[in-house]
């Protein structure tokens, strides 16, 4: 008897810290981790059509930071092309290019979930040099639905474009 006694002093003298820690702090980069892709009929300005893939891979490289590859296509043959380190921030993950002494303002990316849509934003305009002049990040999204895991993990890790992303980060020097 004493000893139940005893566990539920305990935990009586517990239960306002614990209440206090609140809930745990999400986890944006396990969160939004794997591939999401829109299969769609686009088309040019001749009237053709062909079909376009749009397609974001986030992987975790640490606890709070995940490598990101963004792939858009637009009209005519348009594209959007980016890829970098981003940080967790709260429930998102941000892309900030590293100083490149470019003028203009760098490249901001959040990436985050919105209901049923994984959002990629622009915050300011400054990745629109990572897109052709049909393209932009503005109000990107790709249906949650369409999440996957990355299946083909040691190719993609072992591509240029993934190297360099992450020497990037490393280093703090634009590519």
């Amino acid at each position: 008897m004493a000893g139940q006694a005893g566990r539920l002093i305990l935990a009586a003298a517990l239960s306002p810290l614990l209440l206090a820690a609140g809930p745990a702090a999400p986890d944006p980069v396990r969160a939004l981790a794997g591939r999401y892709s829109q299969h769609f009929q686009n088309g040019t300005v001749d009237g053709d059509t062909y079909w376009s893939d749009d397609v974001v891979e986030i992987v975790p490289v640490d606890a709070r930071h995940a490598y990101v590859r963004i792939e858009t296509n637009f009209f005519n043959g348009h594209s959007c092309s980016l890829s970098g380190v981003a940080a967790a921030e709260r429930a998102s993950i941000i892309y900030r290019e590293p100083a490149s002494g470019v003028t203009g303002g760098a490249c901001v990316m959040t990436l985050r979930r919105r209901g049923a849509k994984l959002s990629f934003t622009d915050n300011n305009g400054g990745c629109q040099s990572y897109c052709g002049a049909r393209g932009g990040f503005a109000g990107g999204e790709l249906p949650w639905s369409s999440r996957r895991p990355i299946r083909y993990m040691a190719r993609l890790k072992s591509s240029d474009t993934y190297r360099a992303a992450l020497t990037e980060w490393r280093t703090g020097k634009a590519r």
